[in-house]
């Protein structure tokens, strides 16, 4: 469909829509949304948070780089990184409302959650935005660890029981495979920049090191759907010598953040950074409960 002027897209029609998902009334059509008999419906719950939590809440990170990223083309780039990312949360936390089946939709999942309810991994909460003083080197280092670590467990997640969890991460392995490659780039073109570039990215690999453990440690509801994270590592691993070894870079020592009582973000236990940004995130939805523009 073509229109008079770039506005008129914006405008709801019967066959198009705005952005990823606006206004559907069926996501993944054709998918059977049936809970399957050989999976337990509260560990499927649970761990369509985590998936979704992951993606949403990273999403809010990088959406702090709008209009501040260093050039204008990386604005726009890691917008649309945010955006796929959004897509993603939408429909695993969607799936999460349907198996609670407690009437909460993706809404509710999002904004009317206290800190302690979301089950994101910390790497994905941390500060290292422009509003936290934070690096843009730094943010190009956690995207390069998030995508390869999901990029490796998505690639097993296409087989997962549930079959829309897997359609999910058959879609989702499109865009991560562009995330981490736009990462790689960045990592590569600072790291084997300038001595000034360097010692940024160099900074940036060893602030999100202390958490790339989380990635790997089982949970439980994991271990009992049969997906063991700790079996990621490697082609994790391969990732990263490779992009590291490209940008000059060394891997730094392994420094696991600390834990409370051995618990992280997927029992949600956050750290500081998590409750500022929920305050951020939630605060219009808490305002004006059930307003609609």
């Amino acid at each position: 469909m073509s229109f008079d002027n770039a506005y008129e897209s914006l405008i709801d029609h019967e066959d198009t829509h705005w952005a990823f998902g606006t206004g559907f009334s069926e996501a993944l059509p054709g998918v059977d949304r049936e809970v399957p008999s050989t999976v337990d419906a509260p560990d499927l719950f649970a761990y369509c948070l985590m998936l979704g939590d992951d993606a949403l809440v990273l999403s809010q990170r990088l959406a702090e780089w709008c209009s501040r990223a260093p050039e204008l083309e990386e604005d726009v780039a890691l917008a649309n990184i945010a955006l796929d990312l959004l897509g993603q949360a939408r429909l695993l936390l969607t799936r999460a409302g349907e198996v609670e089946g407690a009437g909460r939709d993706e809404d509710a999942l999002a904004y009317l959650r206290d800190e302690r309810e979301f089950r994101n991994v910390h790497l994905a909460e941390i500060e290292c935005g422009p509003l936290a003083g934070g690096d843009f080197a730094t943010t190009m280092a956690r995207l390069l660890v998030f995508s390869s670590w999901k990029i490796a467990q998505y690639s097993r997640l296409r087989t997962f029981d549930d079959p829309v969890v897997a359609a999910v991460a058959a879609k989702g392995l499109k865009e991560l495979a562009y995330h981490r490659d736009h990462a790689a780039q960045w990592v590569v073109r600072l790291g084997d920049g300038t001595p000034e570039s360097h010692e940024r990215m160099r900074a940036g690999v060893r602030r999100v090191w202390p958490y790339l453990d989380e990635l790997f440690t089982a949970h439980a509801v994991e271990l009992r759907l049969g997906v063991d994270s700790a079996a990621f590592r490697a082609e994790v691993d391969g990732v990263l010598d490779a992009v590291f070894a490209a940008a000059r870079l060394e891997r730094p020592e392994p420094v696991p953040a600390a834990r409370v009582n051995g618990r992280a973000g997927r029992d949600g236990v956050h750290t500081e950074a998590m409750g500022y940004l929920l305050a951020e995130m939630q605060h219009v939805h808490r305002s004006l409960p059930g307003a609609t523009w």
